[in-house]
């Protein structure tokens, strides 16, 4: 970034500072629940979790608030991630996730430098909406048991999503009948409720504060007057405490970057595991930065290779702490784009808050009883299923909603980056189905004088024989009108074809009716059209 840039972006934060501000306190009251319950959700060790989330949204917002091509895009630990955090920390042992968050940001980074960001958004919707849906599936499944105060039985275990998600009734059974689980439940009730009771009926002047917050206060202030049997938050007196290197985790278990076999044996798992990583984050990251543009005028556009790198940044330094990884989040974006601010002043300051929250009041987070973050991430997860998103794709046709549905189900069943993969594997084979679909209809009247060639779809050189078929039925000396109307696009080929059977045709006394001349222009038109979103032509076709 060019020192001018730089010094009229300091300029803009002095000129709005007040805005940044106040929107700042309201993304740190959003993103204080939220990076505790998604490091609970991602399997953290429950004495580290806390000060690990809080760590890693420190991390997104001061270092990648600083560097980022988004300025309105906040970052921090995300759900979205959650899953396949957890996934590698099963894989890997939590001593190992410091390393491969490490080396998912050198890939970002490295992204960046040959300019790959604009690539990632190059990812079909129904995908991403669908590992969404997915990860909210799983992210309800497995944290309606924490709920309750009880460990998911399907954590560590083949289809442990299934497991979860079969087995909600059982933890349903524990909140009402079983002593020992029943306040927790309670409990995550209350907070559910409190937060649907906010988001519907709160007052118009305080619209800015976050129903999570809302429902995790009404909690905690129930938990310290009854003071339930229940699970609270472990917070050390130093948050850097819970700050692992990953050469220091590794030689706790005498795995030497160097001589140690376990670290050797693993590297390619790693190395995958960490591809894997960072083409997810950077997905998410870079998909989110182009909903704060949509969302807002206020700021110029994402630089996405600069924004990429930043992401990069922030994951190589959370990999250096042993901390969850850092993506750009919508939740706490959005927040932002609302509250009014103006500039990346608002991101960083909300890091600093959290900084400053954590270490003078950790007293103030260990009265926050688990099954309350976890009550946060079950509406969250219930969230993210969001039953609308299939109307909307139906609206571009079946095909997106199939994408769609084989790329929720791959994420539940097997994992996030098989459902990702397989989502855009159907994806592509849709496309090149639509491009190579043809529908070829012949209709022929009673006394076999005229013939009607109806053509929809794309005809391409693949389709020539398809083609030939359907003009062989037409009888020799009939009257063949060609319906164009429904054709996207039709190559060399198949006008060659069309050609050379005409004059055939002619030479056994029958007769062909269209205007090559302007089947031509209405497919260029069309082509156009696609493209560059001008006008289509609006000429009809003409008999002769």
């Amino acid at each position: 970034m060019r020192l001018r840039d730089w010094t009229e972006e300091w300029r803009e934060m002095g000129r709005h500072w007040k805005e940044d501000l106040l929107a700042s306190v309201v993304v740190f009251l959003v993103a204080l629940p939220l990076c505790m319950g998604i490091a609970i959700a991602s399997g953290v060790p429950m004495d580290k979790a806390a000060s690990v989330g809080i760590i890693t949204g420190i991390i997104g917002g001061i270092v990648v608030g600083t560097l980022s091509g988004c300025p309105l895009q906040v970052s921090g630990p995300a759900a979205g991630l959650a899953v396949f955090v957890g996934q590698l920390i099963q894989d890997f042992g939590y001593q190992h996730l410091g390393l491969i968050v490490m080396l998912g940001g050198l890939l970002q980074i490295t992204a960046a430098i040959f300019h790959v960001g604009q690539w990632f958004r190059a990812v079909s919707p129904a995908v991403i909406e669908g590992m969404l849906a997915g990860i909210g599936l799983l992210i309800f499944a497995s944290q309606f048991h924490v709920m309750v105060d009880d460990k998911p039985p399907g954590t560590g275990r083949e289809f442990g999503g299934i497991i979860n998600l079969v087995t909600i009734p059982g933890a349903v059974w524990k909140g009402l009948a079983e002593p020992p689980h029943r306040p927790a439940a309670l409990l995550g009730v209350v907070t559910i409720v409190a937060i649907i009771a906010w988001t519907s009926s709160r007052p118009q002047r305080l619209a800015f504060f976050p129903a999570p917050l809302f429902g995790v206060l009404v909690t905690t202030t129930l938990a310290a007057v009854f003071s339930p049997a229940v699970q609270y938050i472990q917070v050390p007196d130093n948050l850097w405490s819970a700050v692992q290197l990953p050469l220091a985790a590794m030689r706790e278990e005498q795995t030497h970057l160097l001589e140690g076999p376990s670290l050797i044996e693993n590297i390619g798992p790693l190395l995958l595991a960490a591809l894997g990583l960072a083409f997810i984050a950077s997905a998410e990251s870079l998909l989110t930065a182009t909903a704060v543009d949509a969302m807002q005028q206020r700021t110029p556009r994402t630089k996405y290779d600069r924004e990429l790198a930043a992401q990069g940044t922030g994951n190589l330094i959370c990999g250096l702490l042993g901390v969850l990884p850092i993506t750009g989040v919508i939740v706490r974006s959005s927040a932002n784009v609302i509250a009014g601010a103006h500039t990346r002043l608002s991101t960083i300051l909300h890091g600093i808050w959290l900084l400053v929250f954590a270490m003078l009041l950790p007293n103030v987070l260990r009265m926050i009883p688990v099954s309350c973050l976890a009550a946060v991430l079950v509406y969250t997860g219930w969230r993210l299923m969001n039953p609308k998103t299939v109307r909307r794709l139906l609206e571009f046709g079946a095909g997106e909603v199939l994408v769609y549905g084989v790329t929720l189900c791959t994420v539940v069943v097997v994992d996030l980056l098989t459902g990702i993969v397989v989502g855009l594997a159907v994806a592509i084979g849709r496309l090149l189905h639509s491009l190579a679909w043809l529908d070829v209809r012949v209709e022929i009247s009673a006394d076999r004088r005229r013939a009607e060639l109806h053509l929809a779809g794309t005809a391409t050189f693949i389709r020539v024989p398809k083609l030939a078929a359907a003009l062989e039925k037409v009888p020799e000396n009939a009257e063949l009108h060609v319906h164009v109307d429904k054709l996207t696009y039709i190559d060399h080929a198949c006008l060659d074809l069309l050609m050379n059977w005409e004059k055939q045709h002619k030479a056994r006394g029958g007769h062909l009716h269209f205007d090559l001349d302007e089947l031509h222009s209405r497919v260029v038109s069309r082509n156009q059209q696609n493209r560059i979103s001008t006008p289509a032509s609006q000429s009809t076709e003409k008999s002769k």
